[in-house]
């Protein structure tokens, strides 16, 4: 061989060597590979080394917590006795921080109301504390990290163009935009979008179902039924020019015809942020004039007020340190009903539209009730005592990093959670984990009734009897489609029984018991759906899950 064609091959062989080895830099292998920032992320990856498997989360979010460390911090709790395992942890921590003197920054500790919902928030006899700071969640989140060895890939975003690889009914690997690839035995979609569960093809739905579906009366349209109070009181004409319905109608109604109760339809709960807030002089940062303020796009929150409405401050509920979790309330609040229909299947660069779009409403709104005439003055001046916390979320204009996505995408799985298992009507089969908040849809559309008078569907609120049991098969594929993913935030459930089990609570207790069945899978060298049962639910007793509640335990 001639020497040149020596020196050429070798340069082939040394390219292809070169090649092989940024491929390889570009592959992670674990386990269990997780993907998602939320809470259940990381009660899922804290979950896994302790039961021996290795673990790697892959998150499209740089901060780690989602809702819980985002502004929800008036925690959705119900009975605090379904609260078991490295949950319960959580909330314990967040217990310890407030036991400590510093943590009381901008209040004394003995200023502080200690308002829960149900229970004392700062629970000294249950050692847990339930309504914290933002950026004390994030940073128990952190600790668990830490102290678990877990290793975390932040801006990592599936590539959602590239669906991931399936061999055999399995997941072998996925794909982040930046060029990364996951390789693991077990995956877990701990997003609240459902991404990497729809890219492995597993059947999900978007929307409401309609009641006959699963035989259920709260699912579907629900007009006229008004629980919560977010709802027109009095009489508010929807047109431009008011009792001209030729001047079209005012911003955020639909002129859609409402459809008859108990129809399914591709609609949504609405979106919101979890406003963190602060009335003290030097930590709040005064409400600013969005880009493209249009105080018109509020006309009907001013005819409200003019209506003689005055709940405006209703939802802000206190935690520590001269902050709030403000939250929707009312007619027209917060919650940018209608505008989220696309989200859950929407592309990236369309959900950050969208995302832009909320903010940039909730931002109008704010100053809209801080400086309009047409805003009672008591309100106005209300709010102007308040501000953004300046010491939450500074990196992002102490904006809250995570929309609260209340639904989206929900699988279809093994079993369907529905109303009739949250309110008790039939047994749930291999429960795992526990709920007990009420079947809470926030509005849905807003429409103009046959009466010619604006008005809002889809707010829903029904209390369970007690405590209900989440099925194991409800967090699994259906078997034939995959065989190694486990969902516990977009699980198989109706629409209204997702309205009580998507509390964050619930998130993590479901993020354990996923975990733990992820390495039980792998241990028993089965499919998720396979698992042994009493072996599963042996561990989670063991680990202090809750999974049953006696009668006597029910507040």
């Amino acid at each position: 061989m001639k020497r040149a064609s020596k020196i050429f091959i070798l340069l082939l062989i040394l390219a292809f060597s070169f090649l092989s080895c940024n491929k390889d830099k570009n592959t992670f292998n674990a386990d269990v590979i997780i993907y998602g920032g939320t809470s259940a992320a990381v009660i899922s990856a804290v979950e896994t080394p302790q039961s021996g498997k290795s673990v790697v989360i892959v998150s499209p979010d740089k901060h780690l917590g989602g809702l819980s460390s985002s502004g929800l911090g008036f925690t959705d709790t119900g009975n605090k006795e379904a609260i078991g395992g490295l949950a319960r942890d959580f909330y314990h921590r967040i217990w310890l921080h407030y036991n400590d003197s510093p943590a009381w920054k901008w209040q004394k500790h003995s200023e502080y109301g200690n308002k829960g919902q149900g229970t004392p928030a700062l629970d000294g006899e249950n050692r847990t504390m339930w309504i914290f700071e933002p950026h004390v969640a994030e940073q128990v989140f952190e600790d668990f990290i830490k102290e678990n060895n877990i290793t975390v890939y932040r801006d990592e975003w599936l590539d959602r163009k590239k669906e991931a690889v399936i061999k055999d009914k399995k997941i072998v690997s996925f794909t982040t935009l930046s060029g990364k690839t996951f390789k693991g035995k077990v995956f877990i979609d701990a997003t609240y979008e459902g991404d990497l569960m729809a890219a492995a093809g597993v059947s999900y739905t978007v929307g409401r179902e309609a009641c006959s579906q699963y035989d259920e009366q709260w699912n579907g349209v629900q007009a006229g039924v008004f629980h919560h109070g977010h709802y027109f009181k009095t009489a508010i004409d929807p047109y431009v020019i008011p009792g001209d319905s030729t001047s079209g109608l005012l911003p955020y109604i639909s002129g859609d015809p409402i459809q008859p109760n108990c129809s399914g339809d591709h609609k949504i709960q609405a979106y919101c942020f979890r406003l963190c807030m602060s009335n003290h002089l030097d930590n709040r940062v005064p409400f600013e004039k969005p880009a493209g303020y249009d105080p018109k796009r509020y006309e009907l929150l001013g005819r409200v007020f003019e209506s003689g409405w005055n709940e405006w401050f209703d939802k802000f509920d206190v935690i520590p340190n001269r902050k709030t979790d403000t939250n929707n309330h009312g007619p027209f609040s917060s919650d940018y009903i209608g505008m989220n229909y696309d989200y859950p299947e929407a592309s990236y660069t369309h959900r950050k539209e969208i995302l832009e779009e909320h903010k940039n409403y909730q931002k109008g709104l704010l100053y809209f009730a801080s400086t309009d005439p047409r805003v009672l003055r008591q309100v106005r001046d209300g709010m102007q005592q308040w501000g953004l916390a300046k010491d939450e979320f500074p990196d992002n204009g102490n904006w809250p990093y995570q929309l609260y996505i209340r639904e989206a995408r929900r699988m279809i799985g093994e079993y369907v959670m529905t109303e009739n298992d949250v309110l008790g009507k039939r047994p749930v089969p291999d429960p795992v984990g526990m709920g007990s908040y009420t079947l809470d849809s926030h509005n849905s559309q807003r429409y103009v009734t046959s009466e010619g008078h604006v008005q809002n569907e889809g707010d829903v609120g029904v209390h369970p009897p007690r405590p209900y049991q989440i099925a194991y098969q409800s967090l699994v594929p259906k078997e034939e489609e995959c065989t190694n993913l486990l969902v516990p935030i977009c699980l198989s459930s109706s629409h209204i029984a997702y309205g009580s089990i998507r509390m964050e609570p619930v998130f993590m207790v479901l993020g354990q018991s996923v975990a733990a069945a992820a390495c039980l899978a792998l241990d028993e060298r089965t499919s998720v759906q396979k698992v042994d049962y009493s072996n599963l639910s042996r561990k989670l007793k063991e680990k202090g899950q809750v999974t049953e509640i006696s009668k006597d335990m029910v507040n």
